[in-house]
């Protein structure tokens, strides 16, 4: 696939995150940077809808680097608890930001509560530059329900209690390909990449 650039920044400084959007990117002829490598500080995330906020992280590592960028906004809606905790789902305890500490939260925010059903919800954000006036937006949505107790050793956030109900395995006991193939991440990305390709003709 022929792209109109050979450079993206990636705005974002999970380690897990940097390593599915990777592997989601590999067919393309890219090099694919961290922002981190190019000193971009963090964007805030003031908004409560997920496509502000990676419009917004997108838009601002564009405009410290000069390069296109690809912004990524995830969460964790649980039905029972009115969607939290939503853009909220990294810092749910509070900062520091731990994976621990709001897996701990939520089992406790649910305990009791028989209405588990939740789903993780992204969105991904590609800016040619940063006054894009046309960004590539692709959502995807990956239904399931939250256990009551962790389960698996891979992935990171909460998906050790996120249970896919098409397989009966946690996210954390997903090897990587499926994941990727399944997730809400994955079928953003997969969005994505067929504008992309519109985009190469």
């Amino acid at each position: 696939m022929a792209l109109p650039f050979n450079q993206l920044v990636i705005a974002s400084g999970n380690a897990g995150k940097l390593r599915e959007i990777r592997h989601l990117l590999a067919p393309l002829d890219l090099e694919i940077i961290p922002q981190s490598a190019l000193n971009v500080p963090e964007a805030e995330e003031p908004y409560c809808t997920f496509i502000e906020n990676a419009l917004t992280k997108a838009r601002h590592a564009s405009r410290h680097t000069g390069l296109p960028a690809l912004a990524d906004d995830s969460g964790l809606c649980v039905d029972a608890l009115q969607g939290a905790p939503g853009v909220l789902s990294a810092r749910y305890a509070g900062e520091p930001k731990s994976d621990a500490r709001n897996n701990a939260k939520l089992l406790e925010v649910m305990q009791g509560l028989t209405q588990r059903q939740a789903h993780f919800y992204c969105v991904i954000v590609l800016v040619r530059h940063a006054d894009d006036p046309e960004p590539l937006i692709a959502e995807g949505v990956w239904q399931g329900e939250i256990l009551d107790s962790l389960r698996g050793e891979d992935g990171f956030g909460y998906d050790p209690l996120f249970l896919d109900a098409k397989t009966g395995k946690t996210v954390a006991e997903l090897p990587l390909d499926i994941k990727s193939r399944i997730s809400h991440r994955g079928q953003a990305m997969a969005r994505l990449l067929h504008r992309l390709e519109r985009l190469a003709t």
